[in-house]
């Protein structure tokens, strides 16, 4: 969800675990998430070679991957049109995971230099709605796509439209990656920030997306962090439970909104850009001690 260290702290302790006779369902996932995870942060040759991976270990599969219209979605942003095309011929006019198909295709399109052909694949984007309680990924792609595409075409009120309701999709789980999948910069100057009801959440992503240096390590050790108000100090002692956001406000009865605020201004104040780093920062202070908080007046 946009904190690539954790992502990739998780990772590896992934690739510890497994052993060298490792199932090839299992190889497809990590390489997989480990080129995500480049490819996110902008590492294209690292991406495309974890993508190569995933698709030689899916070759060792029988039948189809669930995840091969995703490495058919991937090798598209990564500029690779046809061998995308090519990950997708197994798959048969609707098939089950048509959704997924269907984001690989628009994905093509728009590397192919089609924007009309996306848009009309993409169709009603609002039908990739997710079961309840599961993240909404798809549909927040869908979104994104479309609104790359009406940019394409430069439709820009629709582009912005798009990029609102992405913002939105997104909202709830903090959903980063696919805006950072399709480096989608671009589409996001097409919003206005006055014009969002999700400013504290596309910031984030701006800021991923142009490259916003990490604080230094060693200043925010020697630095006194700013205090934290006691609103904040309330969410920052769920950061080292499991709770998702949503579940964080729910215990508190309050907003995500106003989660995701108290948190990007944590992080703004203990000077790091992810939860876990966050917590060790906090428990360097003492910040999540009974009795040794620092607060100050909200």
């Amino acid at each position: 969800m946009g904190e690539f260290e954790e992502g990739e702290r998780l990772l590896r302790r992934g690739w510890e675990v497994v052993h060298a006779d490792i199932d090839p369902a299992v190889a497809v996932l990590l390489h997989m998430v480990t080129g995500m995870l480049h490819s996110g942060r902008g590492e294209h040759q690292p991406a495309l070679e974890a993508l190569t991976a995933a698709k030689q270990a899916q070759s060792l599969l029988t039948g189809v991957h669930i995840l091969a219209p995703v490495i058919a979605e991937w090798l598209a942003c990564l500029g690779m049109p046809d061998e995308a095309r090519a990950t997708l011929d197994e798959f048969s006019a609707g098939h089950e995971w048509m959704d997924a198909i269907d984001l690989a295709r628009a994905a093509i399109s728009l590397a192919e230099g089609d924007p009309a052909t996306a848009l009309a694949v993409l169709g009603d984007v609002h039908r990739m709605v997710p079961p309840l309680s599961f993240p909404a990924y798809a549909l927040v792609e869908a979104h994104v796509l479309t609104g790359l595409a009406h940019l394409a075409l430069g439709h820009r009120s629709a582009a912005a439209a798009a990029a609102e309701a992405a913002l939105a999709a997104a909202e709830p789980d903090r959903l980063i990656f696919p805006f950072a999948m399709y480096r989608a910069a671009e589409l996001l100057d097409a919003l206005p920030s006055h014009e969002t009801a999700h400013g504290a959440l596309l910031a984030d992503i701006v800021d991923l997306l142009r490259g916003a240096p990490a604080p230094s390590t060693e200043r925010a050790r020697l630095s006194q962090p700013e205090e934290l108000s006691p609103s904040e100090l309330r969410v920052l002692r769920y950061l080292p439970t499991n709770l998702t956001r949503p579940e964080i406000s729910g215990e508190l009865y309050v907003s995500i909104n106003t989660v995701n605020t108290h948190i990007r201004s944590i992080y703004s104040k203990l000077g790091v850009r992810d939860r876990s780093s966050a917590v060790q920062r906090a428990r360097q202070l003492r910040l999540l001690s009974t009795g040794l908080s620092r607060t100050s007046p909200k």
